[in-house]
């Protein structure tokens, strides 16, 4: 809730916006919350993952024996995605294809929708911990599932009193990996915000070209490249003991 105040109120005063704005507010468990900016723009990049898997699926399924158009960017994203999992996590790479697939899209998408005049989602935290926190569930369950009491027992190895700092080092996972993402897109949205407030009309033509396919393509692909094989690594790590 408190993320709209300051930027609201530099939006007001110097004509800088960073496009956090409160949009419908609602009464839950007694606390004032509200939909934004961030939602919206979230529900935009699910909404167009869902119809282009939709289209994809239905060109697939009535593609020719020699692919064109969509079908080939389909196919080439597909075995990019299959060699990026299987290089990183070898044999135990096909029960994660989907998932890793899925999240490095979205993660890519909300992290150059600046491009499309729109809020990236993991420019707010509370997207980036939620993120992290389904990996870190995932991890965990790997950690438990193969690795059974030796899930609890490791944390106390090499020596007992070390168990403190093997604890932390766990719990420490998602909120890294969130504030890793979160800072760099972030940064990425307050200098484009602070760019296009507070400079003359003249320096903003042509040049923020530059700026954006850096903080927007290059950082932001950078970004969803670097958190989805941190969760991969983190989760072979534990399903290999």
């Amino acid at each position: 809730m408190g993320y709209g105040i300051t930027p609201m109120l530099l939006a007001g005063d110097t004509d800088v916006d960073f496009s956090i704005h409160h949009l419908i507010a609602y009464k839950f468990m007694g606390e004032t919350v509200y939909i934004t900016t961030s939602h919206v723009c979230m529900l935009i990049i699910m909404v167009t993952l869902m119809v282009f898997a939709v289209i994809a699926r239905r060109k697939i399924m009535k593609a020719s024996e020699i692919p064109t158009g969509l079908q080939n960017v389909v196919e080439l994203a597909v075995e990019t995605l299959q060699g990026f999992v299987n290089g990183s996590m070898g044999q135990h790479g096909k029960k994660y294809i989907n998932y890793v697939g899925t999240l490095f899209l979205f993660v890519l998408l909300s992290n150059i929708s600046g491009l499309f005049g729109l809020r990236p989602p993991t420019a707010d935290f509370g997207t980036t911990f939620s993120l992290a926190l389904i990996t870190f569930i995932m991890i965990q369950y790997n950690n438990i599932k193969c690795n059974k009491f030796g899930a609890v027992t490791d944390l106390f190895k090499p020596l007992w009193f070390l168990f403190p700092i093997n604890l932390i080092g766990e719990v420490a996972t998602p909120i890294s990996m969130s504030l890793r993402l979160f800072g760099n897109v972030m940064a990425g949205t307050v200098m484009m915000a602070l760019f296009y407030g507070l400079l003359p009309i003249f320096v903003k033509i042509g040049f923020p070209a530059a700026l954006h396919v850096y903080f927007d393509l290059f950082s932001g692909a950078i970004q969803a490249y670097v958190f989805c094989m941190l969760t991969m690594v983190f989760v072979t790590q534990k399903i290999e003991g």
